[in-house]
């Protein structure tokens, strides 16, 4: 007669979502690579926003409609891809601890829906530029300082969502350290990040007057955990469980 015994089985601990952890990291990374936010932050806005010249910005949104539509697009294009992000690395990451990828998930998905709402601001802008019966309506003043406040509301918003997105990347990063198939210094660079997300959302209500550009420098902490997926995503490696089977042979 053989007592109770164990029987291990190499069987991927999430083989049954669907989706194994590699196509997950390379969803993830792929989605990142292809987020435009970066252009439409960084190259179409400023081209147009002029700081502290609400009339020149009017003008030049108002003779590059189609510029500031296409910005409009890639913001939201962006937020929505975040919802892939928060998924795909919810299934890479769910081996390590469920519930806490979960809850990490929940956290980008709250800052996307922020931020998609802050984009109604510049839909606004949009439709007043867009429309002259705006102008008749309100006078060239008023209107101005409409376009000018919906302007600042998108940034002062999405700002607030970046405390949200830090804390995701806070639990984003502990949950890479912890995990043993993705190198532990990207969680530790992507708790910097985090950190430094947090402290440019809150900047702008709490020191106005600051200047917290050197903020944007953890930032590469995501660049180098999306190089990462980009690249070794493919090579990750499925978690095994292993099952223990009561038998008991006569």
């Amino acid at each position: 007669m053989l007592g109770r015994g164990s029987v291990s089985s190499n069987t991927p601990a999430n083989g049954y979502r669907g989706i194994t952890l590699r196509q997950a990291a390379l969803v993830a990374g792929f989605a990142y690579l292809l987020n435009p936010v970066s252009y439409a932050e960084f190259s179409i806005y400023p081209k147009l926003v002029v700081a502290s010249n609400a009339d020149q910005t009017v003008l030049n949104i108002s003779a590059h409609l189609g510029l500031f539509a296409a910005a409009i697009f890639c913001y939201i294009i962006s937020f929505i891809g975040d919802v892939i992000i928060a998924w795909a690395l919810y299934v890479l990451l769910a081996p390590v601890n469920r519930a806490l990828s979960l809850l990490t998930a929940w956290f980008q998905l709250a800052y996307a829906a922020v931020a998609l709402c802050a984009v109604f601001g510049l839909l606004d802008v949009y439709q007043l530029l867009a429309t002259p019966y705006y102008l008749t309506i309100f006078g060239s003043g008023p209107l101005h300082a409409q376009v000018w406040l919906r302007l600042h509301s998108f940034h002062l918003t999405w700002s607030m969502s970046l405390i949200v997105f830090g804390i995701h990347l806070v639990l984003l990063g502990y949950l890479i350290f912890r995990s043993g198939y993705i190198p532990w210094i990207l969680g530790i660079a992507l708790c910097v990040a985090g950190l430094g997300w947090m402290i440019a959302g809150i900047g702008p209500y709490v020191l106005p007057n600051a200047n917290l550009d050197f903020t944007f420098i953890t930032a590469f902490g995501e660049v180098f955990f999306m190089l990462w997926l980009w690249i070794r995503g493919w090579k990750v490696r499925e978690p095994t469980v292993i099952s223990r089977v009561d038998s008991r042979v006569q």
